[in-house]
C-alpha cells in the first residue's frame, strides 16, 4: 500500500481546530477529500440508535472508525493526484490513547499497513474558532488532550508533523498546497 503514500496527505488535530473547513476548501478546488470517519460514524449511529458512540462503547466506535478509514483509503486508490484525508488510520490509535484503551494488535497493524505521506498536516488548538456542535461534544480542554494524543501517535509512527498556522482558511489551503509541492 505504500505506493500511494507520496500522494495521500492526512490533516489531523483536535476537534474544532479548522480541519474540516480547510478540507472542504480543498474539495471545492477539485481535490479528492474523503469524509471524516468519526463524524460520519457518530451521525450514522445516532440515526440508527446504535451503540458505537464515544459515550457508549468507545472501542466499538474506534473499530467503526478504523473500518471507515480503511475503506476511504481503498477508495482513494482509484483517484489520481493528491488526496487529503480529514484524519487517517493513525487517528484511531490516537483516539484509543486519549480514552485510555490499549490498542488491539490489528489496529497497530492497520496503522503500519495503511501509510500516508510522511508529511502529516496538524491543525493546532485554536480557542477563537472552537465551538461545540451536535457531534462535537468535547470541551476545549479535551480538544487539547486530543491534539496531544494525536501528535504523540503520529510521531511514534515516524511521520513528520507540519503545523498549519492559525490563519484564514484560504491561507491554510495555500500553506498546505505549498508544502505538497515541495
Amino acid at each position: 500500500m505504500n505506493n500511494n503514500s507520496d500522494r495521500f496527505y492526512v490533516v489531523t488535530g483536535g476537534p474544532g481546530s479548522g480541519k474540516t473547513s480547510m478540507i472542504e476548501a480543498l474539495r471545492q478546488r477539485g481535490y479528492t477529500c474523503p469524509p471524516e470517519a468519526g463524524r460520519g460514524v457518530i451521525q450514522d449511529q445516532i440515526r440508527i440508535e446504535g451503540l458505537a458512540l464515544p459515550c457508549s462503547d468507545p472501542l466499538l466506535f474506534a473499530e467503526l472508525m478504523l473500518s471507515w478509514d480503511m475503506r476511504s483509503y481503498h477508495s482513494a486508490e482509484h483517484s489520481s493526484g493528491p488526496v487529503f484525508f480529514d484524519r487517517g488510520v493513525p487517528d484511531v490509535l490516537g483516539y484509543l490513547r486519549l480514552v485510555g484503551i490499549t490498542a488491539p494488535a490489528h489496529v497497530n497493524n492497520a496503522a503500519a499497513l495503511f501509510r500516508y505521506s510522511p508529511k502529516v498536516f496538524v491543525t493546532p488548538p485554536w480557542r477563537e474558532i472552537y465551538s461545540q456542535d451536535f457531534e462535537r461534544k468535547q470541551d476545549f480542554d479535551e480538544a487539547i488532550r486530543t491534539y496531544d494524543a494525536l501528535l504523540t501517535t503520529y510521531a511514534s509512527l515516524k511521520y513528520e508533523l507540519v503545523e498549519i498556522p492559525r490563519v484564514s482558511v484560504e491561507d491554510r489551503v495555500a500553506f498546505v498546497l505549498d508544502h505538497v509541492k515541495k
